[in-house]
């Protein structure tokens, strides 16, 4: 039988720990065994895990046979773990054991070394300290999971859910994870990414910097057919000049700022009203209803109208 051992550190998120323990243990085979075999783990008798405490039943040598290898999220993810897990997940890797993160777990799991030179994901509000701290890791913010093969990560939350029903679908096909998505009240595999889900604020410009009027400016005429040219003419400015400042006090330009404030006004008109993808289109400032489902699928990993039936 495939046993799973999930890993709980100090301070361990509970809803991170009890995701893949629920999930793996009730799933069944067709002919009603069980499939997965089920351990907790911890670094010491007793963890801290928010609320409560864990007593885990398994020592760190409960990982040794494991042929899965979960680590969830912990509250304070800038920490790495102790140096023993560290080296107990990196012998588990280098003897095959498949090993996979949920939410900000990527970040113990990057700490050993073993997403170096990978493509990993992680909670959305995480992600940027995650490509900061550990910049040899491709991080990719805007994916449920990511499967590298021996190596898997899971954005935050349910993420931890698709992640694992994807283990299983590998692990027995899709009849058994299909039953084990039925059971957790899941499909399968979930419409879009996390992208979805992202807060996507404008890019900051110093409070009392030279180009707060323009970006107010800039907010009041989203449904405006701007061009380049117009909004260096408004700003009194060449377009290389304004390009530059754009740089220099928000990270991007005009108009990856413009798009960035015209679909994020049109996800809060989807989620509030019961205007058209069309009419919601025109009203941010899109000509063409084609561009504009582009734009927002580009942006947000999912169609305008996927978005209004998750979201409205």
């Amino acid at each position: 039988m495939h046993t799973v051992a999930v890993l709980a550190l100090d301070q361990v998120i509970p809803f991170d720990l009890s995701t893949p323990i629920e999930v793996f243990s009730r799933t069944r085979l067709p002919d009603g065994r069980p499939g997965y075999r089920i351990r907790v783990c911890a670094e010491r008798p007793e963890v801290a895990a928010g609320a409560f405490a864990v007593r885990a039943p398994w020592g760190l040598d409960g990982l040794a046979d494991a042929d899965t290898i979960i680590v969830p999220g912990t509250a304070d993810p800038a920490t790495p773990p102790a140096p023993e897990v560290r080296a107990a997940l990196r012998e588990a890797a280098a003897n095959g054991t498949r090993i996979a993160s949920i939410c900000s777990g990527t970040f113990p799991l990057a700490a050993t070394g073993l997403l170096d030179g990978l493509r990993a994901t992680t909670h959305w509000a995480a992600a940027g300290l995650l490509a900061a701290a550990y910049p040899n890791v491709e991080v990719d913010a805007d994916v449920l999971y990511v499967d590298n093969g021996q190596i898997l990560t899971s954005a935050g939350a349910a993420a931890g859910l698709d992640l694992c029903l994807h283990m299983i679908r590998r692990d027995y096909g899709s009849a058994v994870a299909a039953d084990a998505a039925r059971l957790s009240v899941m499909p399968l595999e979930r419409e879009g990414g996390q992208a979805q889900f992202i807060v996507h604020d404008h890019p900051p410009a110093p409070h009392g910097s030279s180009l707060e009027p323009l970006l107010v400016w800039l907010q009041e005429n989203l449904n405006s057919d701007l061009s380049l040219a117009d909004i260096a003419a408004h700003a009194g400015t060449s377009t290389r000049t304004l390009i530059r400042h754009f740089r220099e006090q928000t990270g991007t330009t005009p108009l990856q700022w413009l798009h960035r404030a015209r679909i994020r006004r049109a996800q809060h008109l989807l989620e509030a009203t019961r205007h058209s993808v069309e009419r919601v289109g025109a009203q941010v400032g899109f000509r063409s209803p084609t561009a504009f489902r582009e734009r927002f699928k580009k942006t947000t990993g999912v169609s305008p109208a996927a978005y209004r039936r998750a979201f409205g």
